[in-house]
């Protein structure tokens, strides 16, 4: 543990959850979701339930005020458009009602961690989905990049969440709200595959 407290919050976050998350990666790609159009499709039903989940976060006036461009970073709608491009009924998500996020800030920044993080994948994806036809514009709205390009919307999510001042236990907090993250994307996954 003495490694990881050298490091910085998203490198701990990082080194912390890297099996977690390399299972999920695996996972998704086991189901090639690039296949065909039906195979997207169940994998943006998924997504759009992580996304879902997520979207609470990014009105959250307390995450707001550390992330002055939050609200700018939701891609909830844009996935619903994708469905819809594809000709696909949003999901009710009746098995898997919505998440409420009455968690703590330390928590919060675990799951913020996650969806941003999974920003930086999108660029790989996005490529995958051209392969079908699809594009920033149709159909992969929710994988395209930030106006100021990926890399400096992360750095600069990255500077903000290495730069709060977290205690030990709210440190294992964020750490637990990024497994929970993970986990939570993977019973999406459970609901479509």
């Amino acid at each position: 543990m003495n490694a990881v407290a050298e490091l910085s919050r998203t490198q701990a976050l990082k080194a912390l959850t890297t099996d977690t998350h390399d299972q999920l990666d695996k996972r998704i790609m086991a189901n090639k979701p690039f296949a065909n159009r039906d195979n997207y499709a169940r994998f943006l039903i998924a997504q759009y339930g992580f996304l879902r989940d997520c979207d609470p976060l990014y009105d959250n006036p307390d995450l707001a005020a550390l992330f002055p461009d939050l609200a700018e970073r939701r891609r909830y709608d844009r996935i619903a458009a994708d469905i819809t491009d594809l000709e696909r009924s949003l999901p009710e998500h009746d098995t898997l009602p919505a998440l409420e996020h009455t968690q703590d800030i330390p928590t919060a920044l675990g799951w913020m961690y996650v969806t941003e993080g999974s920003k930086l994948g999108a660029a790989i994806l996005l490529k995958m989905a051209a392969s079908l036809g699809l594009s920033e514009e149709f159909g992969a709205r929710h994988l395209a990049g930030a106006p100021e390009g990926r890399a400096k919307n992360w750095r600069e999510f990255v500077a903000v969440l290495d730069g709060i001042t977290l205690s030990a236990t709210e440190e294992t907090r964020a750490v637990a709200g990024a497994k929970a993250a993970f986990t939570r994307m993977n019973n999406h996954l459970d609901q479509v595959y």
